[in-house]
């Protein structure tokens, strides 16, 4: 009965116009950032993170998460269509999305990620709704030491879970922590890291490294690697050939199942992400199939288990981040971050202190996912064609409205040029291989972290076992040291297996 009330709650938010129409805004924005390739979720929420500003923080937070489930809808169709994923948790829909397009099946490969991210949605939204609140109950309990110990176990997961070197990715999330040190220290009031310039007291904006590491670095790697607008083949978008026959459904039904189950879980790990959760959808399938070999030559369960996946993880990483204050994946620690501008502290109480924000969220979720259905099937032409746009076209609109967006984040010039600044050094990770993500992360969750330590810190008058006599702090310490050495064991095995063939050679 209370979640009754609780979801007539949400839904008497969410149907309100200026929610329906944020709704809206951020599922459409969010398909067409998901269709151009390279751009992703994290540049397109930072890009549009400014105009939400004057929005009250309901409408904001309803508008950025349409963003970012938006994108894992329309990421799919350059990867059907020119074997090139709008962002990383689509790069699995290549393997047989791009096979069915040459063999005359892109129609039917599309509508089928449409119905099969809907319906991947939709679970996560059920889950959410069932196991929020018991996880707030719990979470409740936790005090600083627990805060302090699980942003750690965070952190560690982000960098060493997400794809790439783990020792590189900890390396970033350090950087983030000393980016996220610079300004005004909350204790004694002395300036730290402002190197003498004034606009740094304020500490470094997210909103401005976000744009520039993920915005303009991307333009910047685009242009030096002459990337241009690719010919997409004539896709007959008809009703008739979108509608996947009754053999397709029959053969997606259990993998659309499967991804779903998955994803949901995968997504509410810290640092997982969707895109590890189409991964294992995918190879979880082909594991199952009687036919594995037909895996990469164009079979639809491969499309529709990946994009449940996706879609579920990408829904479910909003549990740990609302209930518990700790992002499921990296974009949601930029929409953490948003929440903290509005004002809104994340934690076990946003549900008694802000139930019309936390079910209102989750009710703008039912209608996001059923305008993300609508709006799919019909705009797939568009979609297509819009794929034609050249990048030298494109990519100078969007750094306009990059500098546009610095610039009101504060009103303040000095931001314009910060922005370029971490472009060139977004750009300069890219050649080195080093991932931006976790120094994201790291600039979010650092004075959390911080904060968190002093204070227990303080509370035990300096004694430092505070951390380990608490049981829960001390199992997600010991969690944390479980993953840093299984990580390390991984990485290990692999430059072992790596080198037996030179030395058997």
């Amino acid at each position: 009965m209370e979640l009754l009330d609780n979801m007539a709650l949400g839904f008497g938010v969410a149907l309100s116009w200026s929610s329906l129409l944020a709704c809206l805004i951020g599922v459409t924005v969010g398909t067409f950032i998901g269709v151009l390739p390279g751009i992703g979720p994290l540049a397109g929420i930072s890009l549009l993170l400014p105009l939400t500003f004057t929005q009250t923080p309901v409408d904001a937070i309803v508008m950025l998460a349409g963003i970012y489930y938006g994108t894992m809808y329309g990421s799919s169709t350059a990867a059907i269509l020119l074997n090139l994923p709008g962002t990383v948790t689509s790069a699995v829909v290549c393997f047989d999305g791009y096979p069915m397009a040459k063999q005359g099946r892109a129609g039917v490969a599309l509508a089928m990620t449409t119905f099969a991210s809907f319906i991947g949605g939709c679970f996560s939204i059920v889950l959410m709704m069932a196991f929020a609140p018991p996880l707030v109950a719990v979470a409740s309990s936790f005090g600083s030491p627990e805060y302090f110990s699980m942003t750690i176990l965070g952190l560690l997961a982000a960098s060493t879970l997400s794809a790439g070197s783990p020792i590189k990715g900890i390396a970033m999330v350090v950087v983030g922590l000393l980016v996220g040190m610079a300004g005004t220290d909350v204790n004694s009031g002395y300036d730290r890291f402002t190197f003498g310039v004034d606009e740094f007291l304020d500490g470094v904006n997210i909103v401005v490294l976000a744009m520039g590491m993920f915005g303009v670095g991307e333009i910047f790697w685009n242009f030096t690697e002459g990337q241009k607008s690719a010919q997409v083949e004539k896709v007959d978008v008809s009703w008739k050939a979108l509608m996947p026959s009754r053999r397709d459904w029959k053969d997606s039904a259990f993998p659309i199942g499967r991804g779903a189950g998955l994803g949901a879980v995968i997504g509410i790990l810290p640092g997982a992400g969707a895109a590890i959760a189409s991964f294992i959808a995918y190879s979880v399938e082909k594991r199952v199939s009687k036919h594995p070999e037909k895996f990469g030559t164009g079979v639809i369960e491969g499309v529709a288990a990946a994009e449940s996946a996706n879609n579920s993880a990408a829904q479910a990483a909003f549990i740990p981040t609302m209930a518990l204050g700790i992002p499921g994946s990296v974009t949601m620690a930029l929409i953490l971050g948003a929440l903290l501008i509005h004002g809104v502290q994340p934690g076990p109480l946003v549900m008694t202190t802000n139930p019309e924000l936390f079910w209102g969220l989750i009710a703008s979720f039912w209608i996001g996912n059923a305008l993300l259905l609508v709006l799919n099937l019909p705009l797939i032409g568009v979609w297509v064609r819009m794929l034609t746009i050249p990048y030298h076209v494109l990519y100078p609109g969007i750094l306009f409205f990059i500098c546009l967006g610095a610039y009101s984040s504060q009103n303040n010039p000095f931001d314009v040029f910060l922005v370029i600044a971490f472009g060139v050094i977004g750009y300069g990770m890219r050649v080195l291989q080093l991932p931006a993500a976790p120094a994201l992360l790291g600039l979010v969750l650092g004075p959390m972290m911080e904060e968190h330590f002093r204070r227990a810190l303080l509370i035990a008058r300096g004694d430092a076992t505070v951390f380990l006599t608490q049981p829960i702090s001390a199992g997600l310490l010991l969690l944390s040291v479980i993953l840093v050495v299984s990580t390390v064991r991984s990485s290990w095995k692999k430059r072992r297996r790596a080198a037996e063939p030179t030395a058997a050679a």
